[in-house]
């Protein structure tokens, strides 16, 4: 696994990864995985339950320094339009 300076950076780490070996980073919609999910209430916080590989479950659960570094990110709605878009702004040249 990667070294801990690495692991103090996950935003760091995932552009690293990207950048240098995009082929090897696995992105899944969560929205596909999702098999439960409920907003937080008094008498709990809010949850979402995942279908995902058995070799998922073992990385969460098993010691950190031995599995593959999971994130979850999150892309805003605003930022997909702009991507989307075909104008580019004065702040994005």
């Amino acid at each position: 696994m990667a070294d801990d300076s690495l692991l103090d950076s996950p935003t760091g780490t995932l552009r690293q990864a990207l950048e240098r070996f995009p082929d090897l980073v696995e992105v899944a919609d969560l929205r596909r995985l999702a098999l439960d999910a409920g907003r937080r209430n008094d008498k709990r916080p809010a949850y979402v339950q995942l279908a995902v590989p058995d070799d998922v479950v073992k990385d969460l659960r098993g010691r950190p320094e031995k599995g593959d570094l999971l994130l979850f990110v999150r892309i805003p709605r605003q930022l997909l339009e702009r991507l989307e878009s075909r104008i580019v702004l004065p702040t994005e040249l």
